[in-house]
């Protein structure tokens, strides 16, 4: 069975990048990918219980990711593509959004390790979609988009802007419902239990930094999804120091989310 049109094609604000128009043309196209994307989510949903690794995740990360991306970018933080080889922005938005949709390719093989099987999926992808570029542009870029796919795994040391943009994108993927299908499968532990908590994601201009990243939660579990998930991510992207990180209760009373917690072996 395959995946529904409009749930397995990405759409970002291009903004009159052509580079990235093309791209997702050719990825909204490729059979491949749209594939591998079903596969990973049969893995991590049917399979293992997870929430959804397919195309809705990489949507909400690929738009989160440039709206990281074009604030730093109208405060004048230079992106390290056009830094270290002189190209343009359009190429590092390229890189950050091909890095956003391709980082979980690897879930189509297995979840362990899986930031390293994307690698060798997305490098032979990478090759076909992006033939259009001129081969010197195409190198880097995906050079770039592959260093950023592994940097997301945990403890992972990005050495790029983009690469860091990627890390945090990803984790700010936690909105209400994002923990549904773990949680209501019965999945119950603190990490189901705290992102069921975050209502909602806000990614503001910040006054004292760049980025403000505003985080409403129903329920004081949720700060574990800030304080030891989001924080990890953060802290080792690199970029930390233009962002500031908001987390408050909505309304005057928690939502109770647990009646009881039971341990049997």
């Amino acid at each position: 069975m395959k995946i529904p049109e409009p749930a397995r094609t990405i759409h970002v604000p291009l903004k009159g990048n052509t580079l990235l128009a093309q791209a997702l043309e050719r990825i909204n196209k490729n059979e491949e990918v749209l594939t591998l994307w079903q596969i990973s989510n049969v893995n991590a949903i049917d399979r293992m219980g997870m929430s959804d690794h397919g195309p809705i995740h990489f949507q909400i990360v690929a738009n989160i990711a440039l709206r990281l991306m074009r604030i730093l970018h109208k405060h004048d933080i230079k992106m390290s593509i056009v830094a270290d080889f002189k190209l343009t922005n359009n190429h590092a938005e390229l890189v950050v959004v091909l890095a956003s949709i391709l980082h979980d390719l690897g879930m189509s093989i297995h979840r362990t390790n899986h930031e390293e099987y994307s690698l060798f999926l997305a490098n032979s992808l990478l090759r076909e979609i992006l033939d259009f570029i001129p081969i010197y542009e195409r190198t880097i870029v995906i050079s770039e988009t592959l260093h950023a796919i592994i940097s997301h795994r945990s403890g992972g040391r990005p050495l790029t802007r983009e690469a860091g943009i990627v890390r945090i994108a990803d984790a700010l993927d936690m909105s209400s419902g994002r923990s549904r299908i773990p949680f209501e499968a019965g999945k119950v532990n603190i990490h189901s239990l705290s992102a069921y908590a975050v209502e909602g994601v806000e990614i503001l201009e910040g006054n004292d930094r760049p980025v403000q990243i505003d985080i409403e939660m129903n329920n004081s579990s949720g700060i574990f999804q800030v304080d030891e998930l989001l924080k990890e991510k953060l802290a080792n992207s690199g970029i930390e120091q233009y962002f500031e990180i908001k987390a408050s209760i909505k309304g005057n009373s928690e939502k109770k989310l647990l009646k009881e917690f039971v341990i049997k072996y």
